[in-house]
């Protein structure tokens, strides 16, 4: 059993959407898992926002224009008249819903709801798609088995016992259609596993059937050695270990959902990163396996806020920096990184739901110091602590200021704090003196 995804860029249009049905056309059975198609996420969100603000005729106007959308799609798709009406009405009752929705009072419920049903749209057209080219095809509904516990979760043992359960129940075929993101919490309400969330469903999956791999394809071959959309002259990189991959994933490589790793690390399933758009590309494997040593690929994460506590009772106070750390998880606001000093503690948060609280708790026994529009740049490698060069690399940051530095936390990350003004001149220069000048940085990169 193979488990593939397809990411919203994939299944973005007619002529997209026959690219992945090609691709999945073959003599393995797969659960497949597909995302909404590329924009009706971010449309259904702004129509939630406006239903929310109360404006109801430009949410009513919006609908009508997504649904056309979805209308015009099924038409240029299906040739079947029979398929095609079954695929119009279900994007009727769908539609007939959101309009609903704009005299519901706006909840985080109702939200979750009205951001489900891009998922449901494009497997259900897909479903039906692959049903007139005569593939043996079922349509998993990711709400009967996909569900999260208490603390937010996958609820594991739910998943692989309804999953399972559904597989048997239902005739068998070649390919099983679901949806990703989509999921119930565990009071049983429509929820999500957020942005990028359709990374996880599909390894959740594949954890809960035991596959032989899973494959997440979208519009990019791999992990890059950089991030493409802003240094030239980046390449894909044809291996990385789960722990490799996971630090790329959280410090901003786009391609991957930061938790999608997790399902497969432990049961050794690996994880294949394709392109839909060049399917013979070799892409990026992903297993326990280690190919190298060094630096092997550098990743961006904006959106970060430094924050600076100071105290001259810091100085040999015992029980300070547990002090500090439980106010952060009072307020389940994460920490990406530490540095400390005799009376001095700066660290830094992505989440900047609670900062005003965090912040006034702090000032009962520190000063407090908030900077924004920071940047985290993080090269990563299996034990690159520990490779020759890796110390050299600092001195092309001369010109950069740099406001934190995380080395040896782990063995695989080195991690820098910069302005995000600097970030596209630090990933440049990492490039370059990295890549591009040192061959002994990146002879593993040819392995």
């Amino acid at each position: 059993m193979l488990v593939y995804k397809f990411g919203g860029t994939s299944v973005g249009s007619v002529i997209n959407m026959n690219h992945v049905k090609d691709i999945i056309s073959g003599p393995n059975k797969k659960v497949v898992v597909l995302s909404a198609m590329s924009g009706t996420t971010n449309a259904l969100v702004e129509i939630s926002e406006i239903i929310a603000s109360g404006n109801n005729a430009e949410a009513t106007q919006l609908i009508n224009g997504l649904e056309e959308q979805y209308l015009t799609t099924a038409r240029d798709l299906l040739d079947s008249k029979n398929l095609l009406t079954e695929v119009t009405d279900y994007i009727n009752v769908v539609f007939i819903d959101l309009h609903n929705s704009i005299v519901n009072s706006h909840t985080v419920f109702l939200h979750n709801q009205i951001v489900a049903k891009g998922e449901l749209l494009s497997t259900f057209m897909f479903s039906k798609l692959l049903e007139q080219e005569g593939i043996s095809v079922q349509l998993l509904q990711a709400i009967d088995f996909m569900r999260t516990n208490a603390n937010n979760e996958p609820d594991d043992f739910y998943i692989k016992q309804n999953l399972n359960r559904l597989m048997t129940q239902l005739p068998e075929a070649d390919i099983y259609i679901t949806q990703g993101f989509i999921c119930l919490d565990d009071q049983g309400r429509i929820s999500n596993l957020n942005r990028g969330g359709s990374d996880y469903t599909a390894t959740i999956i594949g954890a809960a059937l035991h596959a032989d791999e899973v494959q997440i394809w979208t519009d990019i071959d791999g992990f890059h050695n950089n991030d493409p959309r802003h240094v030239n002259d980046t390449s894909a990189l044809s291996h990385l270990s789960y722990d490799e991959a996971a630090e790329l994933a959280y410090f901003g490589a786009k391609i991957l959902h930061p938790q999608t790793v997790l399902p497969v690390r432990d049961l050794d399933i690996p994880l294949r990163l394709k392109n839909t758009m060049a399917p013979e590309a070799h892409g990026t494997l992903i297993t326990n396996q280690i190919h190298g040593e060094g630096i092997k690929a550098i990743a961006a994460k904006d959106g970060i806020t430094a924050i600076k506590i100071k105290s001259v009772r810091m100085l040999l106070a015992h029980g300070f920096l547990k002090k500090v750390f439980e106010v952060f998880e009072r307020y389940e606001t994460s920490i990406d990184m530490v540095t400390t000093s005799e009376i001095a503690v700066s660290l830094t948060i992505d989440d900047t739901t609670h900062l005003k609280q965090i912040c006034t708790e702090l000032q009962q026994f520190a000063t407090v110091e908030v900077d924004d529009f920071m940047s985290i740049v993080c090269l990563v490698g299996h034990q690159i602590i520990f490779h020759p060069d890796t110390s050299e690399l600092f001195q092309i940051l001369q010109d950069v200021n740099v406001r934190m530095i995380a080395y040896g936390g782990s063995n695989n990350n080195i991690s820098l704090l910069v302005n995000t003004s600097d970030r596209l001149e630090t990933l440049q220069k990492l490039q370059r003196y990295v890549f591009e000048n040192q061959p002994s940085f990146s002879e593993f990169h040819l392995n």
